[in-house]
This record gives structure tokens, C-alpha cells and sequence, in this order.
């Protein structure tokens, strides 16, 4: 059990996982349209995805030419219990958590969203 929670928590360490994570809450993408979000190469992004597929945090999945990448909620149920625990999980302290993950992503996603002109990007902003 720990070293699952040793994993899942350094896969939630690093800020890009987590948008990546915020992304894929809203609906399933292909590697290709996460990797249009961030400044970095399609080979940064796909390290990023490999450690929370390995993680447990988003499952892939290839379907013809396209990879498409799903979160997987379940893949926090250990670190979920595991903050219960220790009673670190009431609505109040997710909400806060949930603050802090919003003011560090408007922090890094204002200095390093690129400005994209792919149509379907222009409706969802």
C-alpha cells in the first residue's frame, strides 16, 4: 500500500500532471489534443502521461491513430482512505484543496498557456 500512495503522490506533485488531471475531468482527450494545451513537446507531455498511467490516475487507450487518455477516480481511492485516516477529508478541506489546485493552475497556466487557434479550443474558452 505505500508504495501505491508513494507513486500516486509524486504523480500529484508536479503541476503539469494535475492540469493534465483538471483536463481530463471535464472529458476523455487524445495525447495530441492535451499536449496542444501546454508549451512543451508532444515527447514532455507523453513522460507526464506515462507516470500517471502508471500511477493508476488515467487509464490509455489507442483507438486507430489516436491515443486517448481517461481519469481514472479510482486510481485516488488509496490516497483518498489514506487522508480519511487521518481525518484530512471533510467537504471544507476539499474545497480548500480545491482552491489552492485552482490559484496554482491560474499561476501556471497563465504563463504558459499558448494561445491556440484550433476552433474547437476557441468555443470551449
Amino acid at each position: 500500500m505505500d508504495s501505491h500512495l508513494d507513486v500516486t503522490f509524486a504523480a500529484l506533485s508536479d503541476p503539469t500532471r494535475r492540469r493534465i488531471l483538471k483536463l481530463l475531468l471535464s472529458h476523455d482527450m487524445t495525447v495530441t489534443d492535451i499536449a496542444e494545451e501546454f508549451t512543451m513537446t508532444l515527447a514532455g507531455i507523453s513522460k507526464h502521461l506515462q507516470i500517471l498511467s502508471k500511477s493508476g490516475l488515467i487509464s490509455r487507450q489507442r483507438q486507430g491513430r489516436n491515443h486517448w487518455c481517461r481519469i481514472e477516480i479510482d486510481g485516488l481511492g488509496m490516497a483518498f482512505s489514506w487522508m480519511q485516516d487521518f481525518g484530512f477529508v471533510d467537504r471544507q478541506i476539499l474545497n480548500a484543496l480545491e482552491c489552492i489546485i485552482d490559484d496554482d493552475d491560474s499561476i501556471h497556466s497563465s504563463a504558459s498557456k499558448p494561445q491556440s487557434s484550433h476552433p474547437d479550443q476557441s468555443a470551449e474558452d
